[in-house]
């Protein structure tokens, strides 16, 4: 194991969830659940827990902090790249502040936001979930030791602590399927959920916007509002929680995420940046429409997202930022849309999704990706730079995780990381959650208030589902 890791594999047919519940007691444990189980973008989930090492960095080199913990491991887990994409690695998240530092945006005044610019675990034991084999990867790494016979001796006693963990759980004798959410239209009767702007404000807002579009100063600006619950003491399972907003939107990128003092819930189905190294790929998302109970009214939302104007403007103008963003680390001529417009189903909507891919330039890494594409154009707007600005002006709170970016970078170079939409931050019981949607010019201050709560749905009944119990939250 001179570079490498060692691994078990084990037959897997049964609940990932459950899977997890055995190993909540576990610190910093992270799921990255590939709950939709499609095979090019949904093939492996990953769970770690317990890491050797925590980043936790601020500012504009925040990024650069990291690069320099990471690249003392880069070595590591290069023979195990067949087997599983991410062998040992870091996994974390990036805020949306970071680009703010980053792109040397003017702030205004605001309360300082909740969680750091930057935060990553570094792992150095990995499961893996095949979807689509139905296996089951343990691989472990040994470090951070570096002489060998201490790397063998960790690698070893952290494998079979896994598969002690994972063997607890084959041997129950349970139903390994996964129940399905509970949905009964209660979502409205949360009590004492709160909002950082009124309907009037954020109508207001969106007219603030539309005029920066008319003067030409911009032509798309995605505005978001934030949601906030105070649990009231209330005791709430966390895994319990974020189970059941993968119940009520199954994504390709969900996460759950124990940050320590906080942890973020996801069901973000956008994908931000994927490499192994060679080719770059981005998954720009624009265009929202719900679903529907009756078969007939659900495909008219679904043909009328395919022949929006509106939707295809708007994902037309991020695909070309987009273009733009990953052609600053690709090689010339190699940037191109695989995808132009393709409308996927969720549970809860319709979204419209393009993909761009491009190939790497010798000797870039995942770093200067990160920086040359930070935050992603989709959540941000056209011409990003001015669009950053106007939604600093226009934003009562910083954005913090809410677009900003989670997932994994191995050891070995492959990175992959979702756009954190549709999700959640649990911090001193009290939820935060922000949605949001892309103005451009023929947008309606009714109609994007409208869409906001749209996209709010799937964590409002989430809230409702997990909360049932308690009166004082929901009626």
């Amino acid at each position: 194991m001179k570079q490498g890791c060692i691994y078990k594999t084990f037959d897997f047919k049964g609940s990932s969830m459950r899977l997890i519940e055995n190993l909540k007691s576990e610190p910093h444990l992270f799921f990255l659940d590939s709950s939709m189980h499609e095979p090019s973008r949904g093939r492996f989930s990953f769970i770690g827990f317990d890491p050797f090492n925590v980043v936790v960095a601020n500012g504009k080199n925040a990024i650069d902090e990291l690069a320099k913990e990471l690249k003392c491991f880069e070595d590591a887990g290069t023979q195990l790249n067949e087997i599983t994409p991410l062998s040992c690695g870091v996994v974390g998240f990036v805020s949306y502040d970071y680009g703010l530092y980053r792109e040397k945006i003017k702030l205004s005044l605001k309360p300082q936001d909740l969680v750091p610019d930057c935060l990553f675990c570094f792992y150095d034991a990995i499961i893996t979930i095949d979807h689509f084999t139905q296996k089951i990867h343990i691989t472990s790494s040994g470090l951070p030791y570096k002489d060998l016979a201490s790397r063998s001796k960790r690698a070893e006693e952290r494998l079979k602590y896994i598969e002690t963990k994972i063997a607890a759980y084959l041997n129950k004798s349970e139903d390994s399927s996964e129940e399905e959410a509970i949905y009964d239209n209660e979502a409205d009767h949360i009590i004492g959920l709160k909002v950082n702007f009124t309907k009037a404000q954020y109508k207001k807002a969106v007219e603030q916007a539309l005029d920066h579009i008319e003067k030409g100063d911009i032509y798309q600006v995605n505005l978001s509002q934030r949601f906030m619950l105070d649990l009231k003491g209330a005791e709430v399972d966390k895994l319990e929680l974020y189970s059941q907003l993968r119940k009520t939107s199954l994504s390709p990128f969900s996460a759950y995420f124990d940050c320590g003092g906080y942890q973020i819930m996801s069901s973000s189905p956008e994908r931000f940046l994927k490499t192994d190294g060679k080719v770059l790929q981005s998954r720009p998302m624009k265009g929202t429409r719900p679903r529907a109970d009756g078969q007939a009214a659900d495909l008219e939302l679904k043909k009328e997202l395919e022949q929006s104007e509106k939707d295809k403007a708007e994902l037309l103008m991020i695909t070309d930022l987009l273009r733009n963003d990953i052609g600053k680390v690709c090689e010339y001529g190699s940037v191109y849309v695989r995808e132009m417009r393709t409308i996927e189903e969720y549970k809860t909507v319709y979204q419209a999704t393009s993909t761009v891919e491009g190939k790497l330039k010798e000797g870039t890494d995942c770093f200067d990706i990160i920086k040359a594409c930070f935050p992603g154009g989709s959540i941000t707007g056209c011409p990003k730079i001015r669009s950053m600005e106007i939604i600093e002006a226009l934003e009562p709170t910083r954005r913090g995780i809410y677009t900003g970016a989670l997932g994994y970078i191995s050891f070995s170079g492959n990175m992959d990381l979702s756009i954190l939409i549709r999700t959640i931050l649990l911090k001193d019981n009290i939820v935060y959650f922000q949605v949001g949607g892309g103005i451009v010019a023929d947008s309606t201050p009714e109609g994007e208030y409208e869409e906001t709560l749209v996209k709010a749905k799937a964590i409002k009944d989430s809230l409702v589902n997990v909360c049932r119990q308690q009166k004082e939250i929901v009626r």
